[in-house]
């Protein structure tokens, strides 16, 4: 109630509803400009090969495609267009070539706003609290891609572990895994027939050695919060740039997101500030600053050293929590 509360203080229902509107426009415009920076790199990447540039255009290539989970993640919320079919759509080829089926990521990601921080019911959050070690791996996208890869084949062998999946759910998740390891079988195959490396060149290697960029915006969102019930203080947004929140499809505006997770992606700036109005502090922090802060951490203690309600990840200058931007 008290949560409930604090929220029609944000934002009136009626305004509430103004700010959930989807627009196919926006939603194609956004979706447009990443798909067509990624083709624009992979042709730069095609020009670089066999040259040292290959690094440059391989690093921005792969970066691009990485963040294009942030796409996923909205079109898991609907939010992206206003047509239902738009978003199941681009929700499952993306989550093919990200090697993120989209009915699984759909039953997590709810399970996860629902119960966020709860190390029992967050699907996002089920797993063994780092060590400064396991922090390092999963920085690196070794365990990510352990996880990714093995879940699929695991799923798709009928083998469901997660909590978070019910037994209505099964099938239908167990279908879909079963569909991507075809396709990747496929590609796999015409790559072996075709004698080809481009699935590779332009796809997976980029992909896989650059998800510890990636894994920056991943591990601010919530690491070192409260794990109570309170999103104000499980929940942390991200000081960054223009091109970046861009990139992100704006979830740097985390907190804002996770308030009102209807809201699309191209209004939480615009929710952001009216959190500000509200008087409210959120957590904030620049992804530099946090890995910083979240290595010295987990150095001198691992992650279950610390009190679960409170948080422990911090600016060190400026104290516990931040004023939100106007």
């Amino acid at each position: 109630m008290e949560e409930t509360f604090s929220r029609r203080k944000i934002v009136e229902p009626a305004e509430l509803k103004r700010l959930n509107e989807r627009s196919d426009a926006a939603g194609l415009m956004q979706m447009a400009s990443h798909i067509g920076l990624i083709a624009v790199l992979c042709y730069a990447h095609f020009l670089a090969l066999g040259s040292w540039w290959v690094l440059a255009t391989g690093f921005c290539l792969g970066v691009s495609l990485n963040f294009l989970y942030a796409a996923q993640h909205e079109l898991s919320h609907w939010t992206v267009f206003r047509t239902r079919g738009l978003n199941e759509f681009f929700g499952r080829v993306i989550g093919f070539f990200m090697l993120f089926p989209r009915d699984f990521d759909l039953i997590m990601h709810y399970s996860h706003h629902r119960f966020t921080q709860d190390w029992n019911k967050d699907g996002e959050l089920v797993r063994d609290p780092y060590t400064l070690g396991t922090f390092l791996l999963w920085m690196s996208g070794l365990t990510y891609w352990r996880n990714r890869i093995f879940g699929i084949v695991r799923r798709a062998r009928g083998i469901i572990i997660e909590p978070y999946i019910h037994q209505n759910e099964e099938a239908r998740v167990i279908g879909e895994s079963r569909l991507h390891v075809l396709g990747y079988a496929v590609i796999a195959g015409g790559s072996i027939w075709l004698e080809s490396w481009a699935a590779l060149t332009f796809w997976l290697i980029p992909m896989v050695l650059t998800k510890p960029v990636h894994q920056m915006q991943n591990t601010i969102e919530h690491l070192g919060l409260s794990h109570n019930n309170d999103i104000l203080n499980n929940t942390r947004s991200t000081r960054t740039n223009f091109f970046m929140r861009w990139l992100c499809w704006q979830m740097p505006y985390h907190t804002a997101h996770h308030l009102f997770p209807s809201v699309p992606f191209w209004k939480l700036k615009q929710l952001d500030r009216k959190i500000a109005d509200a008087g409210n502090t959120v957590h904030r922090m620049g992804w530099i600053e946090f890995q910083r802060e979240a290595f010295r951490q987990l150095k001198m203690n691992n992650e279950d050293f610390y009190p679960y309600n409170e948080v422990w990840i911090v600016p060190t200058a400026k104290g516990q929590t931040v004023k939100l931007e106007a």
